[in-house]
């Protein structure tokens, strides 16, 4: 945890990583903030930067305010007062903005979420210096101007304009020198980088000193090496382009003294063939070929080796998209004593994260075997920014806000748990991680919730906290040491040099990584892509900001296989243990003695969906005069409300099978339903752009609200929000309050309206109900941000309209169908399609647990699919038209399905 460390020493509130990934901090001034209603002046230091402005009090236990530039209304200077009204405050020489939201960060000083207000708000401000007012708004209208820009490549050449701009007006201040004698030999741009984060500024290099200038002076006026000091530096890539430099001035192989990006590589070059003149041999002793001989004859730990590889390999802990990647080496996280003589209490070090699991390599080949040119295995790497702040967001929480717009991730999928972590690195469908050198050290600190984060509440009412620990260790310093020991034990001495092979060796490419089952999505490989070859602006940034995000094979230093450890002290085992896919099924991890609820509820849904082959039809009922077209179910499971496009909303009761009440608001067809909670109320969307509110109490309709201008296509519902899609290219996001609708008309709020190019079919939320999936009637699928109604993807998904999609149980992926006869898997983070299966019909509908499917098809059969393989488990008949809509219960155990037929079909799991 070197760079949070580094962190630990400033007791400012403001962070770099409070700004969005790739903004840039520009300038300070002293202001005021002007509360009118209270008469109240806040004082503090307004930032200016290239996406948003941020104002930061003074006193801890105001919030600093973070206001996005693309939210802006207006930004304007205010006119001078004429003094005549004595009762009204002269903000002359201020300036105000008005904005449709504002981010309210560390209130108290507490590390959280951050929290955000929607709606209108007129903010004033003064600055301390009021003659430089008029130049500051003129600098917030240019960089607004930029963030309104329709197109990512021009908001990003603007932006970097204004910053070339910025850094060609001034230049190094040489007062800064520490010793008037010194001797300037060059100066250039560069910006210094730290995690998530790259700070502009000026670098300047004397016979004495290498420092660095922030541009906007932060965190400090100046930063200074001296080259006495430098033992090793290293050339970088950053961005995929050979622009970075780092130096080392201490033998810590973790912690860097300053990494920095050059605009040009010659300039990067010249500093560091400098820099390297003062030192003696300074790669002679570091190279891979005498590092692996230092290794072999046991001069160096394995710990250190690994350490040192990762340098040489262009990781750096400076670099999250680049960090170091360290082996799973325990297999063993049930046992009460940890057993370190017995090769069964290790991970097969020959074998990737991904091939550990003989049941789950099956599947991932059998998908690799269908795939076009370029294949690959695994549509996920072992190492990303996400993954390392998975393991490290209890010491590093403003990191992992950074990366996630200002939240944590949902409670159930942060790293509560050892075992659940590498129990899910083994069976997942998409995780394949492997570890960080922090596993192997001696700071248990990101182990252990010390800073009391709120990071949420689990199923079962648990809050995240410490990480849950195997039965083996006695205490988080315990588990660090029982890891170094594995780490340096005879086993994995006798193996490591399998994992490097993977790793940093000659089966991490070509026909021996194919062999070796170790292929990775070619974007990830060093070369893989040649980005100045594309044209296309924002192509050419939205690829690279994948690839960032994605994860990035290290360079590879070995083209041969890379020997064994042959110090005597080590005795070899006569061959490595095999391994069965029995031993990697671990029992499920139980935080307490007595399983919870929700504990259960999952292992129902896992027996269910491992027999969802087995579906039995128990009844059908004919209820409707037209298509089904939505299905909703009471939380008791007694009654059921569908929809058809014969415009009626139908009550069947499941306890008698008996038709109660049929329901109509209009002439058109109704879409689709929801019953919201409580089951008070049954909402509809309809052909006539309106939805509809209906009182299951009163037995009748209590509200109807105008949506949109086209039919309305799909509702969900989500803590007091209604989410509808419509035909008109839009999707509105409402508040609605239950108790209002059914007391009050036109209790609706229109909170956001997410524009597409397409009328939209369909929408889905994420379990956590912070991401939306929406499928328009020309193919494309758009993923946005609840949380701030931004739009985070969009994919061109099918070749025809999208008919139905969803988010994954884990959010990490996104199947749709569409009129094309594909069902295709893309991953939310990156954007990339992971699976693309054909069938012969259209498939019409389906739910899923991420890795099963169940489908309603075109001919009214019901298809249960492997995803990942892309084939068809089981056939099962259905209707006699269409599958049109479906619904399941909460274990997954019992199914509805509705069809063109006109029919309902209750379903049960056969066990």
């Amino acid at each position: 945890m070197a760079f949070v460390k580094k962190k630990l020493g400033t007791e400012e509130r403001f962070s770099l990583l409070l700004l969005d990934l790739e903004e840039f901090y520009f300038e300070q001034h002293s202001a005021y903030q002007v509360i009118k209603s209270d008469k109240r002046k806040i004082s503090g230091s307004l930032k200016i930067c290239s996406k948003s402005v941020i104002f930061d009090p003074e006193s801890l236990t105001e919030a600093i305010l973070k206001i996005p530039l693309r939210d802006c209304i207006r930004i304007e200077e205010k006119e001078h007062h004429s003094g005549l009204n004595p009762f009204e405050e002269d903000i002359s020489d201020g300036f105000c903005i008005l904005c449709n939201q504002v981010f309210f960060i560390k209130e108290h000083n507490i590390v959280a979420p951050f929290k955000i207000q929607r709606g209108k708000h007129e903010l004033l401000f003064q600055l301390e210096a009021s003659r430089k007012t008029e130049d500051v708004v003129q600098i917030l209208l240019q960089l607004h101007r930029a963030s309104c820009l329709e197109k990512l490549g021009d908001q990003t050449a603007m932006v970097t304009a204004n910053l070339q701009s910025r850094l060609a007006r001034t230049s190094f201040d040489k007062n800064s020198f520490k010793n008037i004698s010194e001797n300037p030999h060059m100066e250039c741009e560069a910006e210094m980088v730290t995690p998530l984060v790259t700070n502009p500024g000026h670098v300047c290099i004397t016979n004495r000193n290498l420092y660095f200038q922030p541009l906007n002076g932060y965190p400090e006026p100046v930063v200074q090496i001296n080259l006495k000091n430098v033992m090793r530096i290293f050339k970088r890539r950053h961005g995929l382009k050979p622009l970075g430099i780092e130096i080392f001035c201490t033998q810590d192989d973790l912690c860097s003294d300053i990494y920095l990006k050059f605009y040009k590589a010659e300039d990067r070059d010249e500093l560091y063939y400098y820099i390297a003149s003062f030192l003696e041999d300074h790669m002679g002793d570091y190279t891979a070929e005498n590092l692996m001989l230092q290794w072999q004859k046991g001069h160096i730990t394995n710990y250190q080796y690994l350490l040192h590889l990762n340098n040489l390999a262009d990781r750096s802990c400076n670099d999250l998209s680049q960090y170091p990647v360290f082996p799973w080496v325990i297999a063993d996280y049930n046992s009460p004593k940890l057993d370190l003589m017995n090769p069964e209490t290790f991970r097969d070090l020959s074998k990737p994260v991904g091939a550990l699991s003989k049941e789950r390599l099956e599947r991932l080949l059998a998908r690799y075997r269908d795939m076009p040119e370029p294949k690959f295995m695994y549509g996920s790497h072992y190492s990303s920014p996400g993954y390392v702040l998975f393991y490290l967001v209890r010491v590093a929480p403003e990191h992992m806000l950074c990366l996630q717009n200002g939240r944590y991730d949902h409670a159930d999928r942060m790293f509560n748990s050892i075992a659940e972590t590498w129990k899910n690195c083994l069976e997942g469908a998409t995780d394949f991680k492997e570890l960080i050198p922090e596993f192997y050290g001696t700071d248990f600190s990101f182990l252990m919730n010390n800073l009391k984060l709120d990071l949420g509440k689990r199923q079962g009412g648990k809050m995240v906290d410490d990480v849950l620990l195997p039965p083996w260790a006695n205490d988080p310093k315990d588990f660090l040491c029982k890891n170094q020991e594995a780490l340096e034990s005879q086993f994995v001495s006798e193996h490591l040099h399998e994992w490097i092979d993977l790793i940093f060796g000659y089966k991490q490419r070509g026909s021996e990584a194919v062999s070796a089952h170790n292929v990775f999505h070619p974007l990830t490989y060093e070369g893989g892509m040649d980005c100045d070859s594309i044209e296309d602006t924002d192509q050419k940034i939205a690829m690279l900001t994948q690839i960032l995000e994605f994860g990035q094979t290290p360079k590879q230093l070995f083209n041969t296989p890379h020997p064994q450890r042959i110090t005597p002290k080590f005795q070899s085992f006569s061959s490595p243990p095999s391994r069965s896919a029995s031993q990697y099924e671990l029992s499920p991890v139980s935080t307490s003695e007595d399983s919870s609820f929700e504990d259960l509820t999952e292992e129902s849904r896992k027996l269910a969906w491992n027999n969802i082959s087995k579906l039995k039809r128990s009844s059908m009922h004919k209820i409707h005069k037209e298509a089904v077209t939505g299905i909703a179910v009471t939380r008791n499971a007694a009654t059921v409300f569908t929809t058809s496009q014969d415009s009626a909303l139908k009550m069947f009761s499941c306890e008698s099978n008996t038709l109660q009440r049929s329901i109509s608001f209009s002439n058109m067809p109704l879409s689709s339903c929801v019953v919201l909670p409580e089951d008070t109320t049954v909402v509809c969307s309809s052909w006539d752009n309106k939805i509809y509110f209906y009182s299951v109490a009163y037995g009748r309709r209590q509200n109807t609200l105008m949506g949109h201008d086209d039919a309305v296509s799909k509702i969900c519902w989500r803590e007091n929000q209604l989410f509808t899609a419509s035909w008109d290219s839009t999707v509105k996001v409402w508040k609605c309050v239950p108790v209002d609708i059914s007391s009050k008309r036109d209790q609706c709020e229109l909170l956001a309206e997410l524009e597409h190019d397409a009328g939209v079919n369909t929408i889905s939320l994420n379990s956590a109900g912070t991401m939306l999936v929406s499928g328009t009637k020309e193919g494309t699928l758009s993923i946005w941000d609840i949380t701030t109604f931004s739009l985070l993807r969009q994919i061109l998904g099918h070749s025809g309209e999208v008919y139905d999609v969803a988010f994954s149980p884990d959010s990490r992926h996104v199947l749709s169908t569409g009129d094309d006869k594909f069902l295709k898997v893309v991953d939310v983070q990156s954007g990339m399609l992971i699976s693309s299966v054909a069938s012969e019909q259209v498939q019409r509908c389906f739910l899923w647990d991420g890795n099963t499917v169940l489908s309603g098809s075109q001919s009214g059969n019901l298809f249960v699919w492997d995803i990942i393989s892309g084939k068809i488990i089981n056939k099962i008949p259905g209707h006699s038209g269409a599958v049109t809509a479906m619904w399941m219960n909460e274990q997954c155990s019992s199914f509805i399905t509705g069809g063109e037929d006109k029919q309902i079909i209750f379903w049960k799991v056969q066990y």
